[in-house]
């Protein structure tokens, strides 16, 4: 298997992926050999919430955190310590704690692991704060800022400065590393170790597109795993990417100690999302309510929006550089062949025409209507067998 590079952002690595694979065409999704049987059931570690004695705001601040110590039918809120950043302060993470009057399964809700992604976060603040607490029968946290720095900055990536100053996907360094040479490496094992795994049965990981490329609502799924697939299909979205993880990802690392994740895409970067974000909090209440932990009939799901699963995505790349005009829309269907997009100079002149390689829909769109030679205009979600020895697709 082809082990991709660690700092590959999602977009960049679908296309290398999906041109190592299919010869520019598409990319198939080679379902893992570990995904052969569903994940054994979460681990509960020892320990407990230490406090280390500070506040803000009013809210406690934690370096480790044990929900069961926690006063049952509230909703707490306090703040994680995370790693220190370069003036010596750490850097704090928002944590909320639903734990129910009645005790039961525990659903955690990460958001912000990339600091542009606002409709992720946006979904997850509606989706806990729209609890009651003396109606819940376990427990539901949410994170709201995995990335603080990021954050601050309205970028995907976080600023380290270890040798000037690189930017570094906290997606690609899970479950990290409390003694890594790198200051996001040592967060993500503080927040790993510490918060997410010893207190979640499931995690629903969120994310939004990237900055540049348009999307539908959809989710990355491993939908070769029972459980995944009972949750990822209670979503009335427009499509789920059946999707093998790898080393790096969240979703991945919670996989590989037991923990069933998958990820939530609500709609673009560096914006709110009105359209998208109520369709992902009313498929997380279905999950919460497949799990037992609130009460009531399941809302619209994925059977009433018709979701379309593919296993592979095939990029249409910009041949010439100029003014791209689509001539399709996210979630359309397309065939082989069908035109899907012109290109034009400044003279207005034709200067490349676009078709789809594949029968599939319409999974992205480039959003700046300029492009160069290279950059994906599209990628269309489609399904194919997998070839034999093809490497497994990740984010």
């Amino acid at each position: 298997m082809t082990m991709t590079p660690p700092n590959l952002d999602r977009r960049d690595f679908m296309l290398a992926t999906a041109l190592a694979t299919l010869g520019g065409a598409a990319a198939s999704a080679a379902p893992a050999s570990a995904q052969a049987a569903a994940p054994t059931a979460a681990t509960r570690l020892p320990g407990g919430t230490v406090y280390t004695g500070g506040t803000v705001d009013g809210k406690p601040v934690v370096s480790a955190l044990g929900v069961s110590d926690l006063a049952p039918g509230k909703l707490h809120r306090l703040y994680f310590r995370g790693v220190e950043g370069p003036s010596g302060q750490p850097w704090l993470v928002s944590v909320a704690v639903l734990r129910g009057a009645n005790p039961g399964k525990r659903v955690t809700l990460v958001s912000g692991v990339h600091g542009d992604e606002m409709s992720s976060i946006h979904a997850v603040q509606a989706i806990i704060n729209g609890l009651d607490p003396a109606a819940v029968s376990g427990t539901v946290m949410a994170v709201f800022d995995v990335s603080r720095p990021a954050i601050e900055s309205m970028g995907r990536r976080w600023p380290n400065s270890g040798r000037g100053v690189d930017l570094i996907d906290l997606n690609r360094v899970w479950p990290g590393d409390e003694n890594a040479p790198s200051a996001p490496a040592r967060h993500a094992g503080l927040l790993f170790n510490r918060l997410i795994r010893p207190n979640s049965d499931y995690v629903l990981d969120f994310h939004t597109s990237t900055s540049g490329i348009d999307a539908p609502a959809f989710h990355l799924a491993k939908m070769d795993v029972p459980e995944v697939k009972a949750m990822a299909e209670l979503f009335p979205i427009d499509q789920i990417f059946d999707n093998a993880g790898y080393p790096g990802l969240l979703t991945d690392a919670l996989f590989r100690v037991g923990i069933p994740a998958f990820t939530p895409e609500i709609g673009n970067a560096r914006r709110l999302d009105p359209s998208m974000i109520p369709l992902f909090v009313e498929g997380t209440k279905n999950v919460l309510k497949l799990h037992g932990i609130i009460d009531g009939p399941m809302g619209r799901t994925g059977r009433d929006t018709g979701v379309f699963v593919g296993n592979s995505l095939a990029p249409v790349l910009a041949t010439a550089g100029g003014i791209v005009e689509h001539l399709v829309r996210l979630a359309d269907k397309v065939t082989p062949g069908q035109k899907i997009a012109i290109q034009r100079n400044m003279f207005g002149e034709t200067v490349a025409e676009y078709t789809s390689p594949v029968d599939g829909e319409i999974g992205a769109l480039r959003s700046d209507a300029t492009s160069e030679p290279g950059n994906v205009i599209t990628f269309i979600l489609f399904n194919r067998s997998t070839p034999e020895g093809a490497e497994a697709y990740p984010e």
